[in-house]
């Protein structure tokens, strides 16, 4: 498998002239390798020639964790006081463009870029990014399954199960992490419970307000789970609930959310562009008049990480093609007073586009 992905990495080299792919922390490391570096202050670095081996560059005190694989990759370790940016200049030798991780440490680079003034840098998600984009059929079953195990978290919030009112929203968010785990995510991604007014702040981080009785919680949750060659891949998954009947403005806020969303999914089919399934979605809420509410893109790109490419945004014209994986998720923000967002991951197939989160999409009603 991560032959088979560095084959294909390297085919893109040769068509955008870069000599060397050099991946530090991040996601494009576990993906072409299957080890994940932790973000250290040590540099850790997967060197990839455009031909002959490849070698994966570790601290040695990190090397008990990389499970070696002799068939893709050369481990080379070094040890506090040895200059490791040295190790990987020797390894890049004579190249003259190199593609850098995107979330390479900017030190990193600095230090590499002063040992090889003549070497020039690319990005190297112009390179990645088109590969992961387009999932294989083991990659698809492992976002399915990250899926199914948040359906089942939040199916019990739709049905009451977990208590809400007169507790805190970090209360509520620790019951559903540990839930995530428990659902056979290794990692908690994020897990954001944002109740009556905080659920107009997108990112609302889940703090000591008490969640009362006649008000919206929205809850977007996700982690990672293991799938192929024990690599990572994520479920995100929203959904929002009442508690008690909700007043009349909201109830017709989320069913323009709900309008919107399933426009959204309806419009995912093969061969469309990503800006035309952000506008399907978009026009939903403007049509009704709440687009200055709508305050972000309608989705991202889903996979080794919560948020890849590609982007389901306004100026991207890049068709969906079978295999792409995303969410779509659009948001209705009224500052002071509501939000409510709506998101599901959605994968393209040759038969159209197909959700991997498959609870109601309606607003719950919960007696807290």
């Amino acid at each position: 498998m991560f032959s088979q992905r560095i084959d294909r990495a390297r085919e893109a080299m040769a068509d955008r002239g870069v000599d060397v792919l050099l991946l530090s922390v991040g996601a494009d490391l576990p993906y072409f390798c299957g080890y994940e570096a932790m973000p250290l202050e040590r540099l850790t670095m997967l060197v990839v020639p455009r031909d002959g081996d490849v070698h994966l560059v570790v601290p040695h005190l990190e090397a008990p964790r990389v499970v070696e694989r002799p068939e893709v990759f050369d481990l080379v370790t070094w040890r506090d006081g040895e200059d490791p940016i040295a190790r990987v200049v020797d390894l890049v030798g004579g190249a003259a463009t190199a593609a850098v991780g995107d979330q390479m440490w900017a030190g990193f680079l600095v230090d590499l870029g002063t040992a090889c003034p003549t070497l020039s840098f690319t990005r190297a998600s112009e390179v990645t990014a088109p590969l992961r984009m387009v999932k294989d059929a083991d990659e698809v079953e492992a976002l399915r399954r990250a899926g199914a195990a948040v359906d089942r978290i939040l199916a019990d919030v739709q049905a009451g199960q977990v208590p809400l009112v007169g507790r805190t929203e970090a209360d509520v968010a620790a019951q559903i992490g540990r839930r995530i785990l428990d659902e056979g995510h290794h990692r908690i991604n994020f897990v954001i419970v944002a109740s009556g007014p905080n659920a107009a702040s997108p990112h609302h981080e889940p703090g000591g307000r008490v969640i009362g009785d006649g008000e919206g919680v929205l809850f977007d949750i996700g982690g990672t789970m293991a799938g192929p060659g024990d690599v990572g891949y994520c479920s995100d998954i929203t959904r929002c609930v009442h508690i008690g009947p909700p007043p009349e403005g909201f109830a017709e806020l989320y069913g323009v959310l709900h309008a919107s969303q399933t426009a959204g999914v309806v419009e995912a089919t093969v061969g469309t562009p990503c800006e035309d399934v952000d506008a399907a979605a978009r026009r939903v809420i403007d049509d009704a008049g709440h687009g200055e509410h709508f305050v972000h893109r309608t989705g991202h790109g889903i996979g080794v990480e919560a948020h890849e490419h590609p982007n389901i945004v306004a100026g991207n014209e890049l068709p969906l093609a079978v295999g792409h994986a995303f969410s779509v998720d659009p948001g209705i923000y009224v500052p002071g007073v509501w939000g409510a967002r709506l998101e599901d991951s959605v994968g393209a197939t040759a038969d159209g586009p197909v959700a991997m989160n498959q609870i109601d999409h309606g607003l719950a009603v919960v007696d807290g």
